[in-house]
C-alpha cells in the first residue's frame, strides 16, 4: 500500500486532468478514508479496481458497488479497491483535460496500472461518466482501442437489466444482472492476466456474461442470448460495508429487506416477469444484518412497503433509537402504523409515487394506485406531524392527452388541501425488457409544453419539480440504442456533456430528432 506522504496519484502518465490540483484531490481522497467506518484495508498477491463513473457521494450510496466492494476483498489473494469519477464531473460528462489522473482510495495508485477495472453503471446518463473517467485514467474509451498491456474492463450493474448493449463500446466484459455468483467465475478469469484473450476466453458460454468482442450485439444483457443473473437466496440481504459522512445518504447503513417486485408496472425493468418476482428477506436476518453502531438505517428494495413484516422491522429499529428510511413506499400499502413508525425514525416527507396524470393512464400502466389511496396517504401523512407529501409523476404516457394533465392538476390541487404537496415530474422513458419498449418518446416540445401546463395550473398550490425533457430525450436513445449509443457518449462526453454535444452525437449514429 502507497506511504502517506507521497502520493503516486501525482500524475498518471498519459492521463488528462479531472480540473482539481493534485495535492487537492489526494487530500480530499485521505479525508473521505478518514472519515469511513468499515473501509476494507488489505494487501493481496491480486487487485481488482472496482471503479464508479459518478462521484464520490452517489457511489457511497450504491448498495450494489458496496456488496461487490466487500464479496471481492473477502476472496483469499484478492484485495478490492475504489476509485470514483471527480466530484466536478457529473454523470454527463463536461470537465478540461490535462494531467493528474485518477487513482484508488485504499493505495493511492493510478487505476490505469491495474490489471483490470470492473465499472459498476446504474443508468444511461453515466455512460458518459464511464467514458470520461476513463479519459482521465489514461485509458482509452474505446474497447477497440486498447492495448493488450492495458487494463481489461468489465461492466456490470442496474444498467444491464434494460440495455446493456451501449456497455459494448466500452468493455471486454460485461456481466449482466446479479453479480454475486458471478464474482468467482471472474476472479478466476482475471487471475489469468496479463493475457488477456485467455482471459476473456475463460468466461466465454457461461451464463451472464457477454463478451462483446467475442459476439453479436444481439447477445448483450438486455436482449437474446445472454440471460440475467439471478444470485442465490443465500446472498440475501445485501448491506453496506461502509458508511460514510460523504454520502449522499450521510452515514446511512443500507440493508436490503427484499428483491424484486411482485408488481407489474408495464414501465419498469423491475417488473415481477423480469426477475421472476420478489424474494423477502425475514425480519430476522434484516435485523441481525444491522450493526450495534449504525444509528440511521436506509431499507431498501423495489417494493419496500410490500414486505410482510415491515413493521416488524421497523418498530425493532425505532424503538432502538435508529432513524429509518425507506427507499419505496406504495400508497396501498400504507396505514397509520406505518406512517407513524416511519416518522418517529425521523422521515418529515413522506414519498410515494402516482405515475400516471390520471386513472384512466395510471389503469393502462398497471400501476394500482388510486386517487382514494393517494388521498388517504395525505391524511396519514397529516396525522403524523409529517411536513408534506412528496407524489412522483410521469408524464409522456402513451395515449397522454392535455385531459390527462388537467386532471392531474384537479387532483393535486384536492390533495394540497389535505397536507403541502411537492410533485417530482420526470418523462416517461420506454426501455427495452418492459412492455413499452417499443412506445414512441416525447417529442421534447410535447413534453415541454405538458410540463408548463402543469407547473401554471399548480402556480401558488404545489411545488413541481420537473426532469429535463432534454435529457429524458438522450436516456431513450441510449436506452433504446445498440453500440453506437455507446460510442456517442464517448463522443459527447468529450464534447463537454451539454445538450448540444448530445444531440450531435446521437443523431450522427441514428437517433431519432428530439
Amino acid at each position: 500500500m502507497a506511504q502517506r506522504g507521497v502520493s503516486p496519484c501525482a500524475g498518471g502518465a498519459g492521463a488528462q486532468d479531472s480540473g482539481m490540483p493534485r495535492w487537492d484531490q489526494t487530500r480530499q481522497m485521505r479525508e473521505r478514508l478518514d472519515a469511513e467506518v468499515g473501509t476494507v484495508r488489505r494487501v493481496a498477491a491480486r487487485r481488482l479496481a472496482l471503479c464508479y463513473p459518478s462521484p464520490y457521494p452517489v457511489a457511497m450510496a450504491s448498495l450494489g458497488y458496496q456488496t461487490i466492494y466487500r464479496e471481492v476483498n473477502g476472496r483469499e489473494g484478492w484485495a478490492a479497491e475504489r476509485a470514483f469519477l471527480p466530484d466536478e464531473d457529473g454523470p454527463r460528462g463536461g470537465g478540461q483535460g490535462g494531467g493528474a489522473g485518477i487513482c484508488t482510495y485504499e493505495s493511492e495508485t493510478p487505476v490505469a496500472e491495474f490489471p483490470a477495472l470492473a465499472f459498476s453503471v446504474a443508468y444511461e446518463l453515466e455512460l458518459a461518466g464511464l467514458a470520461r473517467f476513463l479519459d482521465l485514467a489514461g485509458v482509452p474509451a474505446r474497447r477497440a482501442e486498447r492495448r493488450a498491456d492495458q487494463p481489461l474492463i468489465v461492466c456490470g450493474g442496474p444498467l444491464t437489466y434494460a440495455n446493456a448493449r451501449p456497455l459494448g463500446a466500452f468493455a471486454d466484459v460485461v456481466v449482466s444482472g446479479e453479480a454475486e455468483d458471478a464474482i468467482d467465475p471472474l476472479l478466476a478469469a482475471l487471475a489469468l492476466l496479463p493475457d488477456r484473450e485467455a482471459a476473456v476466453a475463460a468466461l466465454h458460454g457461461r451464463p451472464g456474461f457477454w463478451l462483446p468482442g467475442w459476439g453479436g450485439e444481439d447477445e448483450a444483457g438486455g436482449g437474446a442470448g445472454v440471460a440475467h443473473l439471478v444470485a442465490d437466496d443465500r446472498h440475501l440481504p445485501a448491506r453496506s460495508q461502509i458508511t460514510t459522512p460523504g454520502s449522499e445518504l450521510p452515514e446511512m447503513f443500507l440493508v436490503e429487506v427484499e428483491r424484486g417486485c411482485s408488481r407489474g408496472c408495464r414501465y419498469c425493468v423491475m417488473r415481477r416477469e423480469s426477475r421472476g418476482g420478489m424474494r423477502v428477506v425475514p425480519a430476522a436476518a434484516v435485523l441481525a444484518s444491522v450493526p450495534a453502531a449504525a444509528r440511521r438505517v436506509g431499507l431498501v428494495g423495489a417494493a419496500v412497503t410490500d414486505h410482510p413484516q415491515l413493521c416488524e422491522i421497523l418498530r425493532a429499529l425505532v424503538d432502538a433509537g435508529r432513524e429509518v428510511g425507506v427507499s419505496s413506499v406504495r400508497a396501498d400499502r400504507l396505514d397509520a402504523e406505518v406512517v407513524d413508525l416511519l416518522r418517529r425514525g425521523g422521515q418529515r416527507t413522506l414519498t410515494v409515487a402516482g405515475d400516471g396524470a390520471s386513472q384512466r393512464l395510471r389503469d393502462e400502466l398497471e400501476r394500482r394506485t388510486s386517487e382514494e389511496q393517494l388521498l388517504a396517504a395525505g391524511r396519514l401523512a397529516r396525522a403524523a406531524g409529517m411536513r408534506r407529501l412528496k407524489v412522483y409523476q410521469l408524464v409522456g404516457v402513451p395515449g397522454e392527452t392535455d385531459a390527462d394533465v388537467d386532471e392531474l392538476i384537479r387532483f393535486t390541487r384536492e390533495l394540497s388541501a389535505v397536507v403541502p404537496v411537492a410533485l417530482a415530474v420526470a418523462p416517461l422513458v420506454p426501455k427495452r425488457g418492459t412492455p413499452l419498449a417499443d412506445a414512441p418518446f416525447g417529442p421534447v416540445a410535447l413534453l415541454e409544453a405538458r410540463l408548463h401546463r402543469l407547473r401554471a395550473g399548480l402556480r401558488d398550490v404545489a411545488e413541481v419539480r420537473a426532469a429535463s425533457a432534454r435529457t429524458a430525450w438522450i436516456e431513450h436513445c441510449l436506452a433504446q440504442g445498440g453500440v453506437e449509443a455507446g460510442e456517442a457518449a464517448i463522443v459527447a462526453a468529450r464534447g463537454g456533456g451539454g445538450f448540444g454535444a448530445w444531440r450531435r452525437a446521437l443523431l450522427a449514429v441514428g437517433a431519432s430528432p428530439p
